[in-house]
C-alpha cells in the first residue's frame, strides 16, 4: 500500500533507456557473410577453385551486386537489433536476428571492464567495451561505441560496481591514475631478442622446411609446415613487440590500469583483490641486465601480463601494489629440496625453491627459465600433498596449493616431513588470511564516499 500523502509519481522507477551502439558497427557486421565465404573457400580450397572457373564475368557481376546488399542489409540489422541499458542493478545487452539473446549482468559481478580499440576503429573514432563478470568464460562485449561514449560508461559502471548510488554515478567520471612504469620500446626490443623462445621458433622455420623439401620435394608440405611457424616466428617477436609497445601502468582507485598497444591499442583494469597469484619470471638472458617480467593469474579474467620487462627493483615495486603488504622473497630466503631429490629430478632439483611468509606462499621453479609464484595465503582453496612410488623411496614429495583462478602453484621435492607440516600449517593460514583479508570489490574513488545502491 501506498502511505497516506505519497504521490505515486515519486515512487516510480525511471524508465529505462535502451541505447544503440554506433552506427559505424554495421559495417564491421557485415563481413560476416563474406567471412562465411572465405572460410568455406579455405576448407575446400579444389572445390571452390573449380566454382570459380565455371563463373563469367556476368555472372560474377550478378553475385557480387546481392552479396554486397545482402551483407549490408545484414550489417545493418543486426545493429538495429542490438541495444543496452544500464538499470539500477545492471548491465543488459539484448541482440540477435533470428535467435534473441539478453544478457543481464549484474553490476556487482563485474570485475574488470577492457576498452580496445583496434587500428581502424582508431581512426573511426570508436572503441569497444570487453567486460570480465565473475563466473563466466566468455567476455561480453559491446562493439562498437564513440571512444567518449566508451570512456563515459566504463566510468559509470565502475562508480556503479564501487557502490555509487545510480542517480550520481555518470557524474563521478573517470578516477585519476598516478603512472607507476613505463616500458621504453628499446627495453621491449631487446628483451625479444635475449628470449630464448623468440630464437628458437626462427630457427625452426628456417631449418625445418629445407629439410621437409629434401625428404618429400612437394611444395604444398614444404608451405604447410612452414607458413605455420614462420607464423609463430612473427607472432613470438614482432607481433609481442606491437602488442606491447608502449606498456604503461599506472595506479587509479579502481585498480591498477594498463594500457599498450601499437596498431591496436588496449585499456585494461587488475581489479583489486581478484589477482591470485603473481609471478616472476626471469629467463636466462636477462639476468645479466637485471630485467624480469610479471605475470598475473586474475580470477575470472584474461588480463595475464602486469609488467613485459623491466628492472626487477621496478618490477617488485609494482607487485606491492597489486599485493598490498606483500614482500618478494629474495633468492637467499628460498630454501632449496634436500639433495637426495636429485635422484627423483637430476640437476633440475636445483631450480626449486620455497618460501613462506606472513603474507604469501612462494614457490619457484626453472633453471634457465626462472619463475618465483607468489600466492597470498587469503587466495589459497585447497592444499594437497603428492608423493608417488619414488619419491616415497627417497622420502620427498610435493606440495600443490590450488587457487581461486583454476591454477596450481607447486612446491616440488620437499622433505616428506617438511611437506606433512606445510600441508597443516598452510591449511591453517589460508583459514585465517580469508578472514582477515578484504571484500574483493572496486574501490571508490579517492576522496568519495560511495552510498550503497
Amino acid at each position: 500500500m501506498t502511505a497516506p500523502g505519497v504521490d505515486d509519481a515519486v515512487l516510480e522507477k525511471p524508465p529505462v533507456t535502451e541505447r544503440r551502439l554506433h552506427p559505424v558497427t554495421p559495417l564491421r557486421r557485415a563481413w560476416a557473410p563474406v567471412a562465411v565465404l572465405i572460410g568455406w573457400a579455405v576448407h575446400d580450397p579444389d572445390q571452390a577453385q573449380r566454382q570459380l572457373t565455371k563463373l563469367t564475368t556476368t555472372t560474377l557481376l550478378i553475385a557480387l551486386a546481392v552479396l554486397v546488399p545482402a551483407a549490408a542489409l545484414y550489417g545493418f540489422l543486426t545493429w538495429w537489433f542490438t541495444h543496452f541499458a544500464v538499470t539500477d542493478a545492471e548491465l543488459r545487452i539484448r541482440t540477435g536476428l533470428l535467435f534473441r539473446r539478453t544478457a543481464h549482468i549484474r553490476l556487482e559481478r563485474i570485475q574488470a571492464i577492457d576498452i580496445t580499440q583496434p587500428l581502424l576503429a582508431r581512426v573511426a573514432g570508436v572503441a569497444k567495451l570487453k567486460l570480465d563478470v565473475i563466473g563466466t568464460d566468455k567476455k561480453d562485449e559491446l562493439a562498437f561505441l564513440g571512444e567518449r561514449e566508451a570512456r563515459a560508461l566504463r566510468a559509470e559502471l565502475l562508480a556503479r560496481a564501487a557502490g555509487f548510488a545510480p542517480e550520481t554515478a555518470h557524474e563521478v567520471g573517470e578516477a585519476p591514475a598516478r603512472e607507476l612504469l613505463r616500458t621504453p620500446a628499446r627495453d621491449l626490443a631487446i628483451s625479444l631478442v635475449l628470449t630464448g623462445a623468440t630464437w628458437g621458433t626462427l630457427a625452426a622455420a628456417l631449418v625445418v622446411p629445407p629439410v621437409l623439401w629434401l625428404a618429400t620435394h612437394s611444395v604444398w608440405t614444404v608451405l604447410a609446415t612452414g607458413v605455420p611457424l614462420l607464423g609463430a616466428a612473427a607472432t613470438s617477436s614482432v607481433g609481442r613487440f606491437v602488442g606491447e609497445y608502449d606498456w604503461t601502468v599506472g595506479e587509479s582507485p579502481d585498480g591498477l590500469r594498463i594500457d599498450h598497444g601499437l596498431l591496436d591499442r588496449t585499456h585494461e583494469t587488475v581489479p583489486p583483490g581478484r589477482v591470485q597469484t603473481v609471478r616472476i619470471v626471469e629467463p636466462l638472458l636477462w639476468r645479466r641486465r637485471g630485467w624480469v617480467r610479471v605475470e598475473l593469474d586474475v580470477a575470472g579474467s584474461s588480463n595475464s601480463v602486469l609488467v613485459p620487462v623491466a628492472p626487477r627493483a621496478l618490477a617488485e615495486s609494482v607487485v606491492s601494489r597489486v599485493l598490498p603488504g606483500v614482500t618478494v622473497p629474495a633468492a637467499s630466503a628460498l630454501s632449496r629440496p634436500p639433495r637426495r631429490a636429485g635422484r627423483c629430478m637430476p640437476v633440475w632439483w636445483r631450480g626449486y625453491g620455497l618460501a613462506v611468509t606472513d603474507t604469501v606462499f612462494a614457490a619457484r621453479h626453472g633453471l634457465l627459465r626462472r619463475s618465483l609464484a607468489l600466492v597470498p595465503h587469503a587466495k589459497v582453496q585447497s592444499v594437497r600433498l603428492a608423493q608417488g612410488p619414488w619419491e616415497r623411496l627417497w622420502r620427498v614429495a610435493d606440495v600443490h596449493v590450488d587457487t581461486g583462478a583454476n591454477k596450481t602453484v607447486t612446491a616440488r621435492l620437499r622433505d616428506a616431513e617438511e611437506a606433512a607440516e606445510l600441508l597443516r600449517a598452510q591449511a591453517e593460514r589460508s583459514r585465517t588470511g580469508r578472514r582477515d583479508a578484504r571484500p574483493d570489490r572496486w574501490m571508490a574513488p579517492q576522496g568519495s564516499h560511495p552510498t550503497a545502491p
